[in-house]
């Protein structure tokens, strides 16, 4: 039995009273002070973490001002506040104790748009790819690019001014940002825009916050303007935080406080909304894809690139793309860079050309591609091959795989990971060979492997060393590599911090700046933060106040990680290993991953959240000298003691009278999960959730009560067939409101699926499909059976839908096979979504003994629903490991492929089909779609893909009680929207719970594709 962990780090009074005051004058918005949410603000995409005091989500500018309001008050003067995004900041730009100021999660509507002018207003928790989705049938885009844009707000861009691909062309965030609403400590709100400097020096007359920022802002810019100058680095990537050069124009003429606000981190105000300056997407794109034989031959031949006029150059080494072909992410971009013959790939520049010209954007293309025939023809600049990309959507399923790679990283093997902490250097782009080979040789020095990929044109260059934070002496030598690259970095005259921000990094600031220019930045930060309130220790303290920089070598994730036994750490590597590259917040809701999230908007519900509390329950449990791994072993084979029963109740009496423990929260962040198992696919780490979810249950529930609903989900495959004698009799019943009723209160269980009547076995009763028995297919000669397929069943087709069934073996039988239906076996599913892992063993060793005796036939299983075919592929090996043996059950789409390989595709006539696929069978098999199109093709049908996320259903999650208005909500994102612009009848899903939930959701059901091709054939 896991111990009750009923310490957790304390609540401060005053932050308590503050947020109850805060509710009391009207605050709109959330606030949070449990362990858990406090635990998910703790880390952002870098090494570092550190809990805050509580988090509190506003609605609206005016609940930003009430906070400022409240916190400019004398008795809450100790209080200190750091605004924060998405969380995607890889140098812990967000991370900071006290009240964390989140507006991701309600801040996130588009305002205003002037396509005359060419702008957009938004607020701060709007995500970069929401804003270009909104933008795109205007035909704009927000130029400034990154990796994390499907999850990055502009409000974290707006404050790390960040940048990446096309930065040469486009630039910073900072260059288009038009102006910014801000909200300073004590309430006041800061309208800024560019203006002629008389109308800037009225201002400074002003009394008040605002007067006194404008009379220090202009001054300390005029005064120092030579110093400035001369100080900052003559690069792309200017010298962010705080952007005294930008402030003044350069004759001297406009004065733009925005420039200052953008890149400050949050430590001069909230930043609550934008406007932004759009930009025209482009009406010709081309990307020429060149391959390298060395890396080094990769960043030498960069800058002939840009001369050609390129928008952008972004390099990859053959760490990353190796990653990346090991990734589900490769499948989408395999034929547009695929290997050349006899030659290994070290390195690529992806350039791209892009304008409304296209005689001249093809002019350069030529261009570009002689001189890389002659360097071929010539054995010149290590160029081995190149393949030219002309579609959109090619680039941008090429940058996709670019972007992903940032994560892949981090799913290196071994327990020494590549870590963002010197990954965003910049150096004049004519200096970045010479330096990097520098930088190689200082990582070689020290035995480092390593990662590099980035935007060779700006002079900036991704590189991540691998290190194991668990390591001691390792975190030491982290910090001594930082130390090496600053000097490095300067002798080259480039900057530590070129992309990224500075956050943790901001101890290097004083030799970058110079002592007297850093001085001056303590001035502007005096100016707004007095007291050095927002986002303490990063940037800089204002003059007169002595708090120390956050360091380097603050506390990390791997300080907490390490109190872990390695045994267990290894064992739990999908909890453990999570990166915080938060992909898994991603904002498109035709995006798989993740529902819970999407529906939610609480990143506790993420795999990333999931995770989190995951690795600081098994902290907590080895604080207590506890092993999980231990404790799964003594589990009882069989039921529980008396007085094992006795104990659980008691413990779920005090649970259910308020007594805490942590378990509690984890277990809460658990059952959201509707175990899809996308992030076992999608994430670039691989974490799968529902893998470790289930073993958390097990453990749970050694000393806490199941609900009756896990009980009732994870035995549905012992009484399903027991119901199927006499459907007729249980449908009846369940048909009864009362009987609704009773269900939904006593069992948390809705809208339970009827029965199938007639049953399958009515319905092939005189099918010689139902009547073959194993034993005459194994008496039977290779020859005999050599056209027989055979139907693997499973409890929800089976017994729920029996008419797919009965539907697949006329399909076997028109396409001249002999179908022939397996004894059901159960499958276990079920229970391994309730965490019932030992029942699950059982039964997945029985059915694999089952089917691996059928296996010896030689023959082909098919089974219908993906989920429970996958769980033989995925769970089953997880948990028998090599007891599984070697049997496979193909899906119908895998079987028909290969029956089908001899007949030709044929033209195709009528009305289009409509496929809206599983969503673990998407994202497990990423070919499954264009597989079922080539199969209708063959028959002159033509089927088109809908993008959509998850319906919601997910097995039984949507039957649930507590779940029932997320999965009717998750429904809502994608599936709902999608179905009302397609005629129903010609829609189709692969899944068994898509086609439940639209029965469900929409009064008549979909049907599966075999059904379609049965119709057509």
């Amino acid at each position: 039995m896991i111990p009750q962990i009923s310490q957790a780090p304390g609540l401060v009074q005053l932050v308590l009273t503050f947020l109850d005051t805060l509710k009391q004058e009207g605050f709109t918005g959330d606030t949070a002070t449990s362990y858990a949410d406090r635990l998910i603000m703790s880390t952002d995409n870098s090494i570092y973490q550190l809990l805050p005091d509580a988090v509190v989500f506003p609605r609206s500018t005016a609940d930003v001002a009430l906070i400022a309001r409240l916190a400019g008050e004398e008795r809450f003067e100790s209080l200190v506040f750091a605004p924060r995004g998405g969380g995607t900041g890889t140098n812990g730009q967000s991370l900071n104790r006290g009240i964390v100021v989140d507006m991701s999660r309600h801040m996130k509507r588009i305002l205003e748009i002037n396509t005359e002018e060419g702008w957009v207003k938004v607020e701060a928790g709007v995500i970069k790819d929401q804003l270009n989705a909104y933008l795109k049938p205007y035909g704009y885009f927000f130029s400034p690019e990154l990796s994390t844009s499907n999850r990055a707000t502009l409000g974290g861009m707006i404050n790390t001014d960040a940048s990446g691909q096309g930065s040469l062309v486009y630039g910073k965030t900072s260059d288009h940002v038009l102006g910014l609403r801000a909200v300073l400590l004590g309430g006041d709100i800061l309208d800024t825009r560019e203006m002629p400097v008389e109308l800037a020096e009225q201002l400074a007359q002003q009394q008040g916050a605002e007067g006194n920022i404008y009379r220090v802002v202009l001054d300390r810019c005029r005064q120092q303007r030579q110093l400035i100058l001369d100080k900052f680095p003559k690069l792309n990537r200017f010298l962010t935080g705080y952007d005294l050069r930008h402030v003044l124009s350069d004759d001297l003429q406009q004065f733009d406080l925005t420039r200052l606000l953008c890149g400050a981190e949050g430590t001069l105000a909230f930043i609550t909304e934008a406007r932004l300056d759009i930009t025209p997407i482009p009406k010709v794109r081309r990307l020429v894809n060149i391959k390298y034989d060395s890396f080094d031959s990769a960043l030498r031949n960069a800058p002939f690139m840009v001369e050609a006029k390129a928008l952008s150059v972004e390099t990859v080494d053959s760490k990353v793309l190796n990653l990346a072909k090991e990734d589900i992410v490769w499948h989408s971009v395999s034929e547009l860079i695929s290997d050349v013959p006899d030659k290994e790939m070290l390195g690529l520049n992806m350039v791209e050309f892009a304008g409304n010209d296209k005689a001249l954007i093809d002019g350069q293309v030529d261009s570009l591609c002689e001189r890389l025939e002659t360097l071929m023809a010539e054995g010149q600049g290590g160029v081995i091959g190149y393949q030219l990309c002309n579609d959109v959507g090619g680039i941008e399923r090429i940058y996709g795989m670019r972007k992903k790679a940032v994560g892949l990283l981090g799913n290196a093997k071994g327990r020494a990971k590549p870590l963002p902490f010197v990954e965003d250097t910049a150096v004049p782009p004519e200096n970045l060979a010479d330096y990097i080979v520098e930088f190689r040789a200082l990582l070689d020095s020290h035995n480092l492997s390593y990662g590099m990929f980035g935007h060779v044109d700006a002079g900036v260059l991704h590189v991540r060393p691998a290190l194991d934070m668990c390591d001691p002496q390792q975190e030491i030598l982290m910090k001594k590599v930082s130390d090496e690259v600053v000097t490095l970095t300067a002798r080259y005259g480039g900057l530590l911090w070129g992309e990224h921000g500075k956050g943790f990094r901001a101890e290097y600031s004083p030799a970058f700046f110079g002592e007297e220019l850093y001085s001056e930045l303590r001035r502007i930060k005096a100016a707004f933060d007095p007291a050095n309130r927002l986002n303490p220790g990063k940037i800089c303290a204002p003059i007169g106040v002595d708090d120390p920089m956050l360091k380097v070598d603050a506390v990390k994730r791997g300080t907490w990680d390490r109190q872990i036994p390695i045994s267990v750490r290894s064992d739990w590597r999908g909890a453990m290993e999570c990166n915080g590259n938060g992909l898994c917040f991603n904002f498109d809701v035709n995006s798989p991953m993740c529902p819970s999230m999407k529906i939610t908007s609480n990143r506790m519900h993420s795999p990333k959240g999931r995770a989190t509390l995951t690795r600081e329950w098994l902290r907590l449990l080895a604080e207590q000298g506890v092993d999980p791994l231990v404790l799964e072993k003594q589990l009882p084979s069989k039921g529980i003691s008396l007085r094992g029963m006795i104990q659980r109740t008691r413990n779920s009496w005090h649970a259910r009278r308020g007594e805490y423990d942590f378990s509690h929260e984890v277990k809460e962040a658990m059952s959201g999960c509707l175990a899809c198992k996308a992030c076992s696919t999608q994430c670039p780490i691989k974490i799968d959730v529902p893998g470790f979810r289930s073993r958390f249950l097990q453990l749970y529930h050694t000393r806490y009560l199941r609900p009756v609903s896990d009980y009732l989900v994870a035995t549905v495959e012992s009484y399903a067939p027991l119901m199927a004698i006499a459907p007729k009799t249980f449908n009846f019943f369940l048909r009864q409101r009362w009987v609704g009723a009773l269900s939904k209160r006593q069992l948390g269980m809705v809208d339970l699926p009827l029965l199938s009547s007639p049953t399958l076995k009515q319905q092939l009763s005189k099918h010689r499909s139902a009547t073959t028995t194993l034993e005459q297919l194994e008496q039977m000669s290779a020859e005999q059976r050599a056209q027989h397929v055979l139907v693997v069943q499973d409890p929800f087709t089976s017994y729920y839908e029996a008419q797919l069934i009965g539907d697949f073996v006329q399909l076997i039988d028109r396409l001249g096979f002999t179908p022939v239906v397996l004894p059901f076996s159960p499958n276990g599913k079920a229970q391994h979504v309730k965490g019932f892992l030992q029942q699950f063993a059982r039964t997945a060793q029985k059915t694999s003994d089952f089917l691996n005796r059928v296996a010896q036939l030689d023959l082909p299983m098919v089974g219908v629903d993906p989920a429970l075919v996958l769980c033989y592929r995925d769970e089953y090996r997880q948990v028998l490991g090599d007891k599984r043996g070697d049997f496979n059950v193909q899906l119908v789409h895998e079987w028909l492929q290969n029956a089908l390989v001899d007949r030709d595709i044929q033209p195709v006539s009528g009305e289009a089909w409509y496929l809206f696929g599983h969503c673990t069978e998407v994202t497990a098999l990423p070919g499954s779609i264009k597989q079922w199109e080539t199969i209708f093709s063959r028959f002159g049908a033509k089927l088109e893909s809908i993008s959509v996320g998850c319906c919601g259903m997910a097995g039984t999650y949507g039957h649930e009680t507590k779940n029932l208005e997320n999965s009717l909500g998750i429904f809502e994102l994608s599936w709902q929207k999608a179905l009302q612009k397609l005629p129903r009848q010609r829609c189709l899903a692969s899944g068994y719970s898509c086609r439940s939930q639209v029965k469900r959701l929409e009064g008549s059901g979909m049907r599966h594709p075999l059904q379609a091709l049965l119709e057509i054939v």
